[in-house]
């Protein structure tokens, strides 16, 4: 097969939206149908899971249908990170952040979210967002962020009405004994990251033991609140909640929001793996464009 896209190189916007995907030499049999890609996301994480407030769900379906053979899990999608589903030959992006929240009144090239709707809907690239879903599942985001310390057991802060063992948040109990700054060490190790931000409580210290802990990935203010626990584990949190929690006793770490969401995507890529395995020649890609938009200089 000729590969009519530079594997790992950056199109240009007027390239990348010029290149036509209904090439004899870009076409595909094998893979599995869009529908069936969807359905295996759904018995995963089903929609009904997700906030009412979040637009989960499949978010761009073009009209010609294909076989979707390579997709690309991305914690948000952008420009460089849809230069990049290009330059793979992409047929589908996972995006865990829906780029479509706000209302379109139109798709024009005036904006970076517009684009990516344009250039997705002309190189025929399909578009699903889980969000919070996979925040709710088992086995998802907030499990995954809850692992990087000793587990002895962890249950959702807000159980979801239907399923209790799915919902918001997770409030655990650590296995063993365990201190601030061993804590510290352990999620830098998990998350691979290496600096985070900490908020120690009033009248502790980094040698202070910790027997509880409660985690929310992305923004935990909202989920978080008045949670009883020795520290809480979140992307980030309004200032005069870090001020409160310090006061009540309760640590603060703070990843950053997307890094505390995108390491989980290595891990679902294996889930997705297994999902599809019956269907010949499917490829998926962890986004290597995908970063937080906040760096420490």
């Amino acid at each position: 097969m000729i590969n009519l896209y530079k594997s790992g190189g950056n199109i240009s916007s007027v390239n990348r939206a010029s290149v036509s995907r209904n090439s004899p030499f870009v076409r595909r049999m094998a893979g599995a149908a869009l529908a069936v890609v969807v359905e295996k996301l759904n018995d995963f994480a089903p929609e009904n899971l997700a906030e009412k407030w979040d637009n989960v769900g499949l978010l761009i379906e073009p009209y010609t249908k294909r076989n979707i053979n390579k997709i690309l899990l991305t914690n948000d999608l952008t420009e460089n990170v849809l230069d990049e589903a290009l330059a793979l030959s992409s047929d589908m992006i996972i995006s865990y952040h829906p780029p479509i929240f706000a209302p379109l009144k139109r798709i024009t090239q005036k904006s970076w979210k517009e684009r990516i709707v344009s250039i997705c809907l002309e190189n025929k690239i399909a578009l699903y967002s889980p969000h919070t879903s996979w925040d709710s599942v088992t086995n998802g985001v907030n499990d995954w962020l809850a692992a990087s310390l000793p587990l002895a057991s962890a249950q959702p802060v807000i159980e979801n009405l239907s399923n209790p063992s799915f919902g918001a948040g997770r409030i655990c109990v650590i296995r063993g004994e365990l201190t601030l700054g061993a804590a510290v060490d352990r999620i830098k190790a998990y998350t691979k990251l290496k600096d985070l931000k900490l908020a120690i409580a009033v009248n502790r210290n980094i040698e202070s033991p910790i027997r509880t802990f409660a985690v929310c990935a992305g923004s935990g203010t909202n989920v978080l609140k008045g949670v009883k626990a020795d520290l809480y584990i979140t992307g980030e949190m309004f200032h005069h909640d870090i001020l409160d929690a310090n006061h009540q006793n309760i640590h603060v770490i703070l990843l950053n929001h997307s890094n505390s969401e995108r390491g989980y995507l290595p891990i679902f890529r294996q889930i997705l793996l297994s999902m599809l395995k019956k269907y010949q020649g499917i490829q998926i890609d962890v986004s290597e464009q995908d970063i937080d938009p906040l760096q420490t200089y």
